[in-house]
Formats: structure tokens, sequence, C-alpha cells
């Protein structure tokens, strides 16, 4: 085992440790979920500093290639790697926090108080860049040379370029329709294998854990957020949020949820940082999810379950997931990013809401596109996951929980062409997948709705088109 790193069991009741450089999905002594741990006394102490001095330099120092990186940048805080050399690292991590002081007034808070954190400016347009980075260290450091994942499109984007410019063997899982085609263009486009199961997300989160588990001759690293180390590299949103606060924890972190990996992420930096004495305030935490896939949304805001020092209810999400199984209930959503119906990070969430001070809300498809084409409107664009958490801000503001006096910040996890077709639907009313047959088009109902103007090709018409007045060009051609 390493001398400052190691991989501990969550359960309260188990605390299990195994080596750094061992590969679990799960605790093999009672199938909870599994931190990265570190004994900080025997590691340098990080310093915000260090982290900043990085950044000005532009990787410019002897370790650039990490420096470039606004993931290693952080490395002191995310330390499970034995050598520089095992890192890997495509860039992941350059993104921005955008002051939408145009958007803050339209959904409730004083302009200033909405900041928008754009992880669409990665490599293949999310988020979950941040977390392939240190899973597919680690891997390197095991000697995998096949991953694989279950994915509703970001995470097989993802994995698939870093499997390409890793060398190794990238395989994806994906549902029957369950993926926007922008993000299963990627996975096509960067060579993984695609298998594309009968089922939704859920089904196929269970298939390539028991490819993993159950056929270890095929030597297969699993690359879903169930794997820790896809949290230590989503832990680096956090650090990049206080790095352009100067280093000043907001008042509430807001961010969609789905398999619960980010809000996870989150909670754990924090609780990381503290330890630290690197803050001395810890932001409140809201988890927003899709009204047809909310079971955090069920289990912590509707039926009270707690994580209770770790002693959460697990009967209580055996029921729920009973009920899902009797009603025949499957995740739905416009945002399918978020699209699940089954978190394998429940309990880490739980654990989160609970050092952060949580909240959990739902928000229906309508109004997820309504926030999305306010945020393409005001600031930039993302795909309809995203969007989640500007229309969680705006209902929290609302009922409220959040004041407009409050410093808040929303996790915008992927780029607006991840799901193309949303937006075109949105602002046309035609649905592309059926643009080639006979199906019928609606109206579009968007309350920003920004249909094309179909023009005659003559200049009167161009200039009535746009509020001018016709006339005018007999006058400048006399």
């Amino acid at each position: 085992m390493s001398d400052h790193a190691y991989q501990q069991c969550i359960n309260p009741d188990c605390q299990a440790t195994f080596a750094i450089d061992e590969v679990h999905i799960q605790c093999p002594t009672c199938d909870a979920l599994l931190d990265i741990k570190y004994d900080w006394n025997r590691l340098p102490r990080p310093m915000w500093e260090i982290f900043e001095h990085r950044w000005m330099t532009k990787g410019e120092q002897n370790h650039g290639r990490l420096d470039f990186s606004g993931v290693w940048r952080f490395r002191e805080l995310l330390p499970f790697y034995k050598n520089h050399d095992q890192i890997v690292s495509i860039g992941e991590g350059r993104t921005n926090l955008q002051d939408a002081r145009r958007l803050a007034p339209v959904i409730g808070l004083k302009p200033g108080n909405l900041h928008l954190q754009y992880e669409g400016l990665n490599p293949t347009g999310s988020f979950k860049d941040n977390g392939m980075t240190a899973a597919f260290t680690h891997a390197k450091m095991v000697g995998a040379d096949k991953v694989a994942c279950a994915s509703t499109g970001n995470t097989s984007a993802s994995l698939a370029m870093f499997a390409d410019m890793s060398g190794m063997t990238g395989i994806v899982f994906i549902g029957s329709g369950k993926i926007a085609y922008g993000k299963l263009s990627q996975a096509l486009d960067y060579g993984a294998r695609t298998l594309q199961i009968s089922g939704d997300f859920d089904a196929c989160l269970k298939r390539v854990r028991e490819l993993t588990t159950q056929a270890p001759q095929l030597g297969v690293y699993l690359m879903n957020s169930v794997n820790p180390f896809r949290l230590e590299g989503q832990k680096s949103i956090m650090y990049r949020i206080l790095e352009a606060r100067n280093w000043v924890a907001p008042d509430w972190i807001i961010v969609p949820g789905g398999n619960l990996g980010n809000c996870s992420a989150f909670g754990k930096a924090f609780m990381e940082l503290k330890e630290l004495q690197l803050i001395d305030r810890i932001p409140r935490l809201a988890v927003i999810q899709a009204k047809g896939a909310n079971p955090l949304y069920t289990l912590y805001t509707e039926r009270g379950i707690r994580w209770n020092a770790g002693h959460w209810d697990k009967d209580a999400k055996d029921t729920l997931y009973n009920e899902y199984d009797r009603d025949n209930t499957k995740a739905k959503t416009i945002a399918s990013a978020i699209e699940i119906g089954r978190p394998v990070n429940l309990p880490k969430a739980l654990r989160a809401l609970d050092f952060m001070n949580g909240v959990v809300r739902q928000v229906d498809d309508e109004t997820i596109l309504e926030h999305k084409a306010l945020v393409g409107r005001y600031g930039f664009g993302c795909e309809p996951a995203s969007a989640a958490s500007v229309a969680g801000a705006r209902l929290l503001l609302e009922e409220g929980i959040i004041s407009p006096d409050d410093d808040v910040v929303c996790i915008l996890t992927g780029h607006q062409l991840k799901d193309p077709d949303a937006t075109v639907k949105y602002h046309t009313g035609i649905d592309v997948k059926s643009i080639q047959t006979e199906a019928p088009r609606t109206e579009p109902t968007g309350k920003l709705a920004n249909p094309p103007i179909p023009v005659a090709n003559d200049l009167a018409e161009i200039i009535t088109a746009l509020g001018g007045d016709p006339a005018q060009i007999q006058v400048l051609q006399q």
C-alpha cells in the first residue's frame, strides 16, 4: 500500500482499506462504495498560491503538460499516482466561470451574483473529461489495456477519446434509442467498440459491471463513476471555481443530478479542503433532477432519507426500486445526460448533501428546455441537462431558499452541440430524427423560440422582414 494514498470502504461499519494499485468496483467485503483517501500528514501541504502560479505561467514550468491541465494543475489535491509519467492528460479542465450578469435578474438574482461554470469547454465537450483523466491514470497504473462504460452519451465520448489517445481499447454500452446523436458521433469517430443493448442506461450499467467482474479473463477496466478515481478528477471543478473567485466559496453550488457523481465529488472536495484548512466556509449544495428521472428527489425530499453518519436507509432505496419494477417505471427525460433511474453514487450524494447542508429539487422537461434557451440567449449554449441547474436556481429563488443577494454558481455540464436535435426542435418544431419522413411538424411553443423566417429571394421582402421600409430602395437607386 502507498505511504499516503489508499482505497477505503465508505460503510462506517466496515471501512476496509485496499492498496491504491488494486482494482475494485466496490468494497469486496461488504459491497459498499469506495473512497480514495490520503494521509495528508505524509504529503507536502497544498497551497492556493502554487496552483495560481501554475495557471498564470500557462504550463511553462518543469511540468508544463500537467500545469496546462485544469485537473492536474491541482495535483497535490489528488495525489494517488506514484510518478508524473503515469498521468494521462489531454488538456482537460481549461474551463470558464462566466459572470452571467444579464441572466441573473431574469431568474431573480442581483447582477453579478450568478456565475455559470461552463464545462462544455473540455476537449470532448463535457465535464466527463475531468474524471476520465484521473481514471485513465489509474488504468495506466494497473496496466489495463481495455476500458468500458455504460453511457447516455457524454461518458462514451470522453472514454473513447481518452482510450484512443492512450492506446487502449474503448468499449461503450448504450441503450436502444437512449443517446443523443451528437454524443454517439463522438464515440464512433474516436473508434470505440459500441454495443447497443436492448434496454436503458441502468440495464447497460448492470451488464458492463457484470462484464468487468464476471469475465476477468477479458481484463476490462470499468470507467463509470462507480469507479472512485473518476470522482477524484471531478473534484477539480470545485478547485477551478474557487480559483476564479480568489479562493472564496460561493453561497450555493447547483448541479444537475443523474448518476450523482458530480455532487458526490464536490462534497468530497470540500470535506478535504476543510480538513486541510484551505477554506473557512462551505457552500450549500443543490442537486436538480429531471422530473422523469428523480430517484434522489423522491428519496431525499419526499421520503426524508438522510446520510445518517453512513447508516442511511437502504431498505427505502430498495422499496423505491421495487416500485419502479412493479410499475415498469423507466427514467425518461429530454435531458438524456441525467436520464438515470438507479444512480450508483446515491450513498456518496447523501453524504455530500449532509456535509454541504444541501437540498434536492426536480424540474420538468418543459422547464429544462426554457432555461436551456435562456442560457443560450444570455450566455453560453448548453446541453439540456446543464439547464436543469439554472432552472433549479430559479425554483429555489421562488421558494425563498435562495436569496437574491446570495452568490450562486450553476454547473453547465455539457456543450450545446452535444444535443443539437433538442435545440432545433425547440426553436423550429422540427423533429430532426424524422425530417426525412412524412411525420407532422408542429409550430414551436417555447417562450424564447427563434425560428428561421421564410423570405423570398427579393431585396424588398428582406428589408420588410428586417423591419425596414422597402420604399427606401427606390431612393437609393435614383
